[in-house]
């Protein structure tokens, strides 16, 4: 059995959930299973969707029509009965034997039947469930989701939006002879879910049942899918940045500040309409904003990464006085916590509440920092927390990002003023060769904590005292003493 890699999100989850898509076709329901998967990674809780339409075409190699989808195609019925039963089951090894702690099953599920047949797995396994409905009946949203998404789906090769068009149409049609939508003031009265109506104009939630859960009603509560481009940049070079010296409170170089006239024409040539322009509260982030000549917001959470100890020190300065440190962080980057400062996962939580708000705006730049900038980054690339620590965000160069279909389009534009490389590539793995168990920092009071972590039982509770047998290393990956404290409140609250 996979042992569950520790994060401060395992701690929010009793026990593995399965999310519940249900609607009917082209509602939106692969975009919400895929953005909220993204986010829950982004957040440390492992998740994975599983879409049924993938089960469905490696099932039946090649889609003919609408037909399939016939109530009364006893034939297809059972083969997509078949295809669900498969996917519950890979459900039930990711949940169980991979180290996953929720799974998204993507399809329509759209007949109490469907739905029963979910449920008794769910008591079978212990898991939790949530039902996540989405209910539109805008024809311009169907019809623009049609052509966006469906056109280029492997079921019509062929490309012809007017037959896609008209067949997906009959197939809508296919499954609301027997669609029965969630009654949450009926027979679903029981059930944790959440309706979302006409893509979040409204929405209708339904006995939440932990943290976790209520992440995901938050979350799905603040996406929106209207057209709009979001702008990352570092601050123009600073004088920290010339001289290799990380973290402090800097100002511009001669370079940093022509990048900042530069990126005064940049936004001008864009023409964007109702750019909402953010810094953080650092000198450097906020001179670069200073000279565009708009109005700005300072966030102190997009300050930059807390160097601790290492502050306004060079790498070459770090290795020498640090030695072990500067060993440690090489080992695992995103987890280690500089003494006395942050570290990659802390600084993912610390940005999360920035997150939420750029889902929820339209244009927006963003003036931040090399670390902070990655973790934004990786959010909307889903990127692996491996991945994060060593994307590289050079600086003077802007990434426009646009939000498409089933992920998010970058373009890279370098704004032509040179300025130093403060990127640092990933080291060779040699740790391997140590017999001895790698070590890494977990948090400032604790110099030293081991990453092998003993195995809890799945029904464990934050709230709950932990067996006796793991004593105090139950919690040996969660953050410091306060956090904990305030997840133990969290746990005896829900």
């Amino acid at each position: 059995v996979l042992e569950k890699k520790c994060s401060w999100a395992f701690y929010m989850t009793n026990s593995p959930t399965l999310i519940v898509m249900i609607g009917l076709p082209a509602r939106g329901k692969t975009y919400m299973s895929k953005k909220l998967t993204r986010y829950l990674n982004w957040i440390g809780v492992p998740t994975k969707v599983f879409n049924l339409g993938v089960y469905r075409r490696e099932a039946v190699k090649s889609y003919k029509s609408y037909d399939f989808f016939r109530h009364d195609n006893e034939e297809a019925m059972k083969i997509r009965k078949q295809c669900a039963l498969v996917a519950l089951e890979d459900v039930k090894s990711y949940l169980t034997e991979e180290g996953g702690q929720i799974a998204v099953f993507d399809a329509t599920n759209t007949t109490r039947e469907r739905r029963k047949l979910i449920l008794n797995f769910i008591k079978e396994n212990a898991f939790k469930v949530f039902f996540v409905e989405s209910v539109c009946d805008d024809p311009d949203v169907i019809a623009a989701n049609i052509m966006e998404v469906k056109v280029s789906s492997p079921d019509y090769p062929e490309r012809n939006r007017e037959h896609v068009m008209e067949d997906f149409l009959k197939r809508i049609e296919c499954y609301k002879v027997t669609y029965e939508p969630l009654d949450p003031d009926g027979n679903d009265k029981d059930l944790s879910l959440i309706k979302v109506i006409n893509v979040g104009r409204r929405f209708i939630v339904n006995r939440v049942q932990d943290y976790i859960q209520s992440k995901i009603v938050y979350y799905l509560m603040n996406i929106h899918v209207h057209l709009r481009t979001i702008y990352l940049c570092r601050h123009g070079e600073s004088e920290h940045n010339l001289h290799g010296k990380i973290g402090g409170d800097s100002g511009l170089s001669l370079q940093g500040k022509k990048f900042a006239q530069a990126l005064r024409e940049f936004i001008k040539e864009q023409k964007i309409s109702d750019l909402k322009v953010w810094t953080s509260q650092l000198k450097r982030t906020i001179q670069t904003a200073e000279a565009l000549g708009v109005p700005y917001e300072q966030w102190k959470i997009l300050n930059e990464i807390d160097a601790g100890v290492c502050e306004e020190m060079t790498y070459e300065e770090i290795e020498s006085e640090h030695p072990e440190e500067f060993a440690l962080r090489d080992q695992d980057k995103y987890h280690y916590r500089y003494p006395a400062g942050e570290s990659y996962q802390d600084l993912v939580q610390r940005l999360e509440p920035v997150i939420m708000e750029l889902e929820r705006q339209g244009n927006v730049l963003v003036i931040s920092h090399q670390a902070v900038m990655r973790c934004l980054l990786a959010y909307f690339l889903d990127n692996s927390a491996a991945e994060l620590p060593y994307l590289k965000c050079p600086l003077h160069t802007v990434l426009k990002l646009t939000p498409v279909a089933y992920g998010c389009k970058v373009e890279t534009i370098f704004l032509n003023v040179e300025a130093v490389n403060t990127h640092r590539d990933k080291p060779a793995d040699n740790f391997h060769k140590d017999p001895a168990p790698v070590m890494m920092r977990r948090n400032s009071f604790t110099p030293l904590a081991s990453p092998d972590q003993i195995k809890r039982p799945r029904l464990y509770s934050a709230g709950n005292r932990p067996l006796n047998s793991l004593g105090s290393l139950c919690f040996s990956g969660a953050p410091g003493g306060a956090a904990l404290q305030e997840m133990q409140v969290t746990a005896n609250m829900v």
